[in-house]
C-alpha cells in the first residue's frame, strides 16, 4: 500500500489540518485502520486526533482517494465532527487494541 499526499491545508478557524491523499494497493481496498495507521505514520499525527473522513475508491482500478482532518484537540473534534464519523474512528482504535 503506498499513501501520496496530495495537498496540506491548514484550518485554524476549525482548529484541524485537512489532508487530501491517493493511495494504491493491490487485492483488496485497504480496511479504513490500515490507512489511518498508514497515515499516522507519515503525517506523525496522533491516531485519536486523526479522522479519515472520506475513503473513495477508483472503478476498475487499486486506487482510491482519501480526505482526512488532523484536530489540534479532542474538544475541537468532538464539537466539529458528525458522532457518526467519529465512532467510526473509535470502532477501528478499539479493533487494533483487541488484535494486540
Amino acid at each position: 500500500m503506498d499513501i501520496k499526499v496530495v495537498s496540506e491545508k491548514n484550518n485554524p478557524l476549525l482548529g484541524r489540518k485537512e489532508v487530501k491523499f491517493a493511495l494504491k494497493y493491490e487485492g483488496a481496498t485497504p480496511a479504513v485502520k490500515d490507512v489511518k495507521m498508514k497515515l499516522v505514520a507519515i503525517l506523525n499525527a496522533n491516531k485519536e486526533l486523526l479522522v479519515i473522513d472520506e475513503l473513495a475508491q477508483e472503478f476498475g482500478k487499486m486506487e482510491a482517494n482519501g480526505y482526512a482532518k488532523i484536530y489540534e484537540s479532542e474538544e475541537a473534534m468532538n464539537s466539529i465532527e458528525k458522532k457518526s464519523i467519529i465512532e467510526k474512528n473509535k470502532i477501528v482504535e478499539e479493533a487494533e487494541e483487541a488484535q494486540e
